[in-house]
């Protein structure tokens, strides 16, 4: 099996407050969890690791979004193939679907980490049970790169709560993507939508640890920097691209298929 497919049912929570569509963020939340059943169907998901002591970490992450996002209520697919392995990492790409069009693909960059040494450990395994497919979506696997800086917009303290977290008791992805979303004003985001985010995570945070998220403006047209950091060091870099919103249609231009289910 090359590709792992899995159809997911927009929620209420998921869904932004201005046109009833998903928030691109957290369609970003079904890219993990269709990662995780995928991983499942070879025993080798989060909770499989634990026995040989290790857990999944993703280092970075790639994503961009078309015009075409769901509404609340209605579904997607997810599909998710392993595209690229070396000694020690693990390149996933995807892409979703919304009425059978692509709204959304990108690229994640994953560890298998030895929760005793916190290094990564070789990706043999993978290659035993997974199959290849080497198609990528956005071109040859790039690194990471922050684009220049050259004026602060916004800067946020926030203190890991245990809504931070994940069953590994580490902050968790969705969370360092929200705390740099909200240091975009009311106004910008009635007028903006998200159209690619990368990030690269370097550390890992806990309860109680106290974050502060500065937001720049760069050189390029409605780009800017998201930089997390802990006690002076960063710990989520994040590359945010916006666009503005299409502000001549409104909720009551759509017509929303609620399905009944008996």
């Amino acid at each position: 099996m090359n590709r792992y497919k899995k159809k997911y049912t927009v929620i209420l929570d998921n869904m932004d407050l201005y046109e009833y569509r998903l928030r691109p963020i957290s369609a970003i939340m079904y890219l993990q969890d269709a990662f995780a059943r995928y991983t499942a169907t070879k025993r080798m998901a989060a909770y499989d690791l634990f026995a040989s002591n290790q857990y999944w970490v993703v280092n970075e992450f790639n994503i961009s979004f078309t015009d075409n996002m769901p509404f609340w209520s209605e579904d997607i697919e997810v599909e998710i193939w392993i595209s690229e392995l070396t000694k020690l990492k693990v390149y996933t790409d995807f892409k979703l679907y919304y009425k059978n069009k692509v709204f959304a693909m990108g690229n994640a960059l994953w560890f298998i980490i030895d929760k005793t040494t916190k290094r990564p450990a070789k990706t043999d395994k993978i290659s035993e049970l997974f199959e290849i497919d080497d198609e990528k979506v956005m071109g040859e696997h790039k690194k990471f790169i922050i684009p220049a800086t050259f004026e602060k917009y916004k800067e946020i303290i926030h203190i890991n709560n245990l809504s931070d977290l994940d069953f590994n008791n580490h902050v968790n992805n969705k969370s360092y993507i929200n705390i740099a979303e909200m240091t975009a004003p009311d106004e910008f985001k009635n007028t903006h939508i998200l159209k690619c985010l990368s990030i690269r995570f370097n550390k890992e945070t806990f309860l109680g640890d106290t974050l502060k998220c500065t937001t720049n403006k760069t050189d390029l047209p409605d780009t800017y920097t998201h930089i997390i950091e802990k006690d002076g060091a960063s710990v989520c870099d994040i590359v945010t691209v916006w666009n503005k919103r299409n502000i001549n249609t409104t909720i009551t231009d759509y017509s929303l298929d609620v399905k009944s289910e008996k």
